[in-house]
């Protein structure tokens, strides 16, 4: 069994169903990401596992041990919340020392873990002063020391970085996982954002209307998304997309042919007539028009990032966004043409919307 096990959990309000049967296992020492738009239950299980709600069915074990019905002060967890929950009016090390306290730990004790935390996450100046008079960033990192002080089997963290602006979510996203590297404790992380689920995670569960679409590593997800909501949710700009049809030896979208590779044109013989045909922004390049094997259109937009810049096409397949390195030559209202190698391609079968493998 490993450090954490979720087993056919479900969860219903009155005739709502809000958790589906949801499987996750992840061993000691794991990063594991539940992401997904809102009302998908990813906060709901997060509180089943830090034992704040109880399922309807199905068992959760924290190492080897049941806790399916064990108050939160038994199951040796920490959480960090959104909203950070500091209390006004203590100072910082009293904050971070505070569970330690309900907890009797002596306070030698108490003051070493305060010492250690404070040094790890770069605040020992402020421990004299209150939450009020911290920045949004110093106040995240007081959770997250009250939290690290517990050493405790399971760290869970409820989207603690969604009331923070963007470049200070950018520096505490480093943080968590510099953190998590050092300490080697399995961690739980609840994100709508597929950013934080990318870089932080070492496996990712990405939730749907109380299910789990697909579970795997980062690189499974973006590279291989099991079905189109993946693909659609996992990505930015997201995936570009076009209503296809199977054909005898291709598949075709508004009378246009597209490639496929042969694995996928010989997995085409099981899947319905139509499908989904998807190319990820990053696998488009601009072409003079009139290139062999290209996809003509019309430069609608640019968006320059710095980097690269996102490249607004509109062509006989509808809207599609190219990433492409550095600046672009041609100027909106030029003809354009798409390119793309087959196996760049992802298609999904419109009456499961399951990837076609």
């Amino acid at each position: 069994m490993g450090a954490l096990s979720i087993r056919q959990v479900r969860k219903t309000y009155g005739p709502v169903e809000v958790l589906k049967g949801i499987d996750i296992e992840i061993e000691a020492g794991e990063f594991l990401i539940l992401v997904g738009p809102s009302g998908c239950g990813k906060s709901t299980l997060l509180s089943m596992i830090a034992g704040l709600d109880v399922p309807t069915t199905g068992r959760i074990h924290i190492g080897e041990r049941d806790v399916t019905h064990l108050p939160s002060k038994d199951r040796d967890i920490a959480m960090v919340f959104q909203s950070y929950a500091l209390y006004p009016n203590m100072n910082v090390a009293q904050n971070i020392a505070f569970g330690l306290e309900m907890r009797k730990v002596p306070r030698p004790q108490r003051e070493a873990a305060v010492e250690r935390v404070s040094k790890m996450l770069q605040i020992g100046h402020l421990l004299d002063r209150k939450p009020g008079q911290l920045s949004g960033g110093q106040r995240q990192r007081v959770a997250m020391g009250r939290a690290l002080a517990r050493d405790p089997k399971l760290f869970l963290f409820d989207e603690p970085l969604s009331n923070l602006d963007a470049k200070l979510r950018v520096e505490m996203r480093a943080e968590i996982k510099l953190l998590h590297l050092r300490t080697q404790t399995t961690t739980v992380y609840v994100t709508h954002d597929q950013v934080e689920a990318m870089t932080l995670g070492d496996r990712i569960a990405v939730m749907r209307d109380g299910q789990v679409e697909q579970f795997g590593t980062p690189d499974d997800i973006y590279a291989r998304p099991a079905t189109r909501f993946v693909a659609e949710f996992v990505g930015s700009p997201a995936m570009n997309l076009v209503a296809a049809q199977r054909g005898p030896v291709a598949v075709t979208a508004f009378g246009l042919s597209l490639p496929v590779t042969v694995p996928q044109r010989d997995a085409l013989a099981g899947a319905s007539p139509e499908l989904a045909y998807g190319v990820r922004p990053e696998d488009l390049c601009l072409a003079a028009p009139g290139t062999p094997s290209s996809l003509p259109g019309t430069l609608a937009m640019l968006e320059p990032t710095g980097p690269e810049t996102y490249a607004l096409v509109d062509t006989p397949l509808g809207k599609w966004t190219a990433r492409v390195p550095g600046k672009v030559a041609q100027r909106v209202g030029d003809a354009v043409a798409l390119t793309w190698l087959a196996d760049a391609v992802h298609l999904f079968d419109n009456a499961t919307d399951r990837r076609v493998a």
